[in-house]
């Protein structure tokens, strides 16, 4: 008793001991390391100057001497042509367009003449190519200096040929100095004459670069002849301005500094960067026989590791984490009790949550197994972590297999054509483990223990990782069998209605057409043009009434009627629908533009596919804007192995991109078809059709405008077709749908086919291309 007191006694004083040693220990190293990072941040934010600066100094000298490089460039290309003409010069001066001569106003070809020789220099340049050119001299000077021929650069507003430099005593001493010397010359600063009408407060101070221009001499011995000058205008604040911003990225001040002529200093331009000044450099550089100077200036907190908080983060961190050091040593030698409590705690709210798990897990298996859809849960990998009774008892197989290259062999997964094998990539689960959320995705089961096979639809979505823990996928699926078995029942009554309810209509049109033969010959009055607009009225929306009823049992009939696979020539079906859809009468206006490319052969239902082509290149022609002629483009490229991959393009008013996730949806128009016919069925049967063949359907914007649409085939096979039908049906539900529609096809007066009734591609001749036709990408 008498020790644990003695110990009690010892921890109360030896924690705020080593606590107090701790905190003196934490101050004095936090102090001495901030104080080491200032010193090492005022070291660094000098170097950071002077590396800006001398970049700076490097772009405007660089700049500059590119400038007059160019210039000179110029000047020795119209030097090689002893005749220059007005389009020698707009030659050689063209590069200079796109050589991105930042603060450039105007390049010039001058030329001297005397003032009596003003009319003839006039006269002798007007016969070279500058034909509207008027000189007329300015003072009373007794050499005159006029711009020739020239070329605005970087937007600027045309100057008139003709304008005289003599007035302007800068640009005229660097037009005498670059002839005396042969080489480019810079001028004073000056406002330059094209700008000295201008506002003041707009005007800038400039410089007039020149470089003269001597022919080459024809004869041995003698000297170049002196043609001229190039001279080019460059206004200094644009100038420093784009480079200095550019080559400072907005982080330093820039002064730029001539020294002009008589040795005085003169502040051309001037760039500001937010920020003090607290940091100043200065630079000199020659440009041509002239000297510049750059005075730079930057706030050492704006300049990349020049300035950082890391002193006060340090010092503040430091003091934080020696206080904290300083606490946890205190609680660690006086709390030892307090820790075991806690732990007590801890280990009371595992138990407890252990419990909950545990329950939750055995009411999960409950719910699962008292489920009647299939559920199968996989992890990362492909192994499945739960297979509920009912899964159990759809897939027919007792055990599962990993690995989802397994799957469509041992569980005997096929397309819902019931003999393609479904692609792994494609299975639901699959597409949940890369992401990817799937629904009413249709496969047939067909295995051993189940012969027969069945026909269920499946959702697939991602599992939450952080709600399960772990990342996988979860599939959920149904049969399906009986209600494809009532939906194929509802479609033969489709057929049947159908055909009763054309009956009376063509009843009704034959009547209206006795009627309007009977008042053909009656005599002309309101009475009888009312009469005969009625019977118009009435046999208009007969054919409406037929039109619906058709396009509504070929939507019933789309996704159950019987598939009659084979071999289709998909090249002469294109043309032959083409040519049908252009057979017919059309409004007045250019011609529509077909280019049909190579197609390959496929393995389809030529009946139903006619119809895919059909509706599609329908739409192409249809829905075009007034004036503009229709192109459709149909193109195939590769798919998967054994499918290609059909595009259909054109130029019409396309679809808006709110308007694509729905656009196959039944009774579904996009905003942009108004006033346009249409059921809006259309598209969502040739989604059912495509489907019902395996393959999937979709719509892109056409890079040339309008609507690009695709959907994938499988290519033609030599094997022979299974007997079943694609989608399971038995074979007398099949005979009973061909019966009936067979029916609606007498009482339309055309025969039989699943769809409609029209010609078989075999028939169709392809239509002649186009003159140097472009890809579908172009359309």
């Amino acid at each position: 008793m008498r020790d644990g007191a003695t110990g009690a006694w010892s921890g109360r004083f030896v924690g705020p001991l080593l606590a107090a040693t701790v905190l003196v220990i934490g101050l004095a190293a936090t102090l001495l390391t901030a104080g080491t990072l200032r010193s090492d941040q005022r070291e660094s934010a000098d170097r950071v100057m002077d590396q800006r600066t001398s970049v700076a100094r490097v772009a405007v000298a660089g700049e500059a001497g590119r400038y007059r490089s160019l210039l000179q460039a110029v000047a020795a290309g119209l030097g090689t042509n002893s005749r220059i003409t007005a389009t020698d010069f707009a030659a050689a001066s063209a590069p200079l367009e796109s050589a991105g001569l930042l603060g450039v106003s105007t390049v010039a070809f001058v030329v001297p003449a005397r003032t009596e020789a003003v009319a003839r220099t006039e006269a002798f340049w007007r016969a070279r190519g500058s034909t509207e050119l008027r000189l007329a001299p300015s003072g009373t000077h007794a050499e005159h200096y006029f711009s020739i021929f020239q070329r605005t650069l970087n937007n600027g507003t045309p100057a008139t040929a003709g304008i005289d430099v003599a007035p302007s005593a800068e640009g005229t001493a660097a037009l005498v100095e670059s002839r005396r010397t042969g080489r480019p010359a810079v001028s004073d600063t000056y406002v330059l004459l094209r700008d000295r009408g201008i506002p003041p407060d707009r005007q800038q101070l400039s410089f007039l670069f020149a470089a003269p221009v001597f022919a080459s001499a024809t004869q041995p011995g003698r000297f170049p002849e002196f043609q001229g000058w190039v001279a080019l205008g460059l206004r200094g604040q644009d100038f420093l301005g784009s480079v200095l911003g550019a080559a400072s990225q907005g982080l330093i001040d820039g002064e730029l500094y001539a020294t002009n002529g008589d040795g005085r200093r003169v502040r051309v331009a001037a760039y500001d960067a937010p920020g003090g000044r607290d940091l100043v450099r200065q630079a000199s550089f020659p440009v041509a026989d002239r000297q510049w100077t750059l005075l730079t200036a930057a706030d050492s907190r704006n300049l990349p590791g020049a300035h950082t908080s890391m002193p006060l983060i340090v010092l503040a961190g430091g003091l934080s984490i020696t206080s904290m050091l300083a606490c946890l040593v205190w609680i660690l030698a006086t709390g030892r009790s307090r820790a075991r409590a806690q732990v007590l705690v801890a280990t009371e709210e595992l138990r407890t949550a252990e419990a909950e798990s545990r329950r939750q897990a055995g009411l999960l298996g409950a719910i699962m197994a008292s489920l009647g859809d299939g559920v199968g849960v996989v992890d990362e990998s492909g192994a499945f972590l739960l297979h509920n009774p009912a899964a159990k008892a759809l897939l027919g197989v007792p055990d599962d297999v990993d690995g989802p290259g397994e799957w469509q062999q041992h569980y005997g997964l096929f397309r819902p054509d019931g003999h393609t094998p479904f692609p792994v990539e494609e299975m639901p689960l699959v597409r949940a483990l890369r992401g990817e959320s799937s629904d009413d995705v249709e496969m047939i089961i067909r295995n051993p223990h189940r012969p027969d096979g069945i026909l269920v639809s499946v959702d697939g979505r991602p599992l939450d990782a952080n709600a399960a823990g772990r990342h996988g996928a979860v599939a959920v699926f149904h049969d399906i069998t009986e209600l494809r078995r009532y939906e194929t029942d509802l479609a033969v009554f489709a057929g049947v209605v159908a055909h009763d309810l054309k009956a009376p209509l063509a009843v009704i049109r034959g009547h209206c057409e006795v009627a309007a033969d009977e008042l053909a010959d009656a005599p002309e009055g309101p009475e009888v043009f009312e009469a005969r607009a009625a019977l118009d009225r009435i046999a208009n929306n007969a054919d409406r009434m037929a039109a619906l009823i058709d396009t509504l049992l070929a939507y019933t009939t789309s996704r159950d009627a019987p598939l009659k696979l084979g071999a289709v020539r998909l090249g002469p079906l294109v043309a032959d629908v083409i040519e049908q859809r252009l057979a017919g009468p059309r409004p007045g206006g250019p011609p529509p533009d077909c280019y049909v490319g190579p197609l390959p052969d496929v393995h389809a239902d030529p009946a139903m596919l006619r119809h895919v082509l059909d509706n599609l290149i329908g739409n192409a022609l249809k829905y075009v804007p007034a004036g503009r002629p229709a192109r459709i483009d149909v193109t195939a490229q590769p798919g998967p192995p054994g499918w290609t991959r059909i595009e259909i393009a054109d130029r019409g008013i396309g679809i808006p991109d709110e308007d694509k996730p729905n656009i196959f949806e039944s009774f579904h128009r996009a905003g942009t078809a108004a006033g346009y016919a249409g059921t809006g069925l259309g598209l969502a049967i040739c989604r059912r059709i495509v489907e019902r063949h395996g393959g999937t359907i979709g719509v892109t914007d056409n890079p040339g405008g309008g609507t690009r649409f695709h959907f994938t085939l499988p290519l033609a096979v030599t094997t022979p077709a299974p007997d079943r039908t694609a989608g399971g049906q038995p074979a007398g539900e099949l005979a009973a749908l061909d019966r009936a529609l067979a029916e609606r096809a007498v009482v339309e007066g055309s025969t039989p086919a699943p769809l409609s009734g029209i010609r078989p591609a075999a028939a169709a001749a392809a239509p002649p291309r186009r003159p140097g036709a472009e890809r579908a990408g172009t359309a």
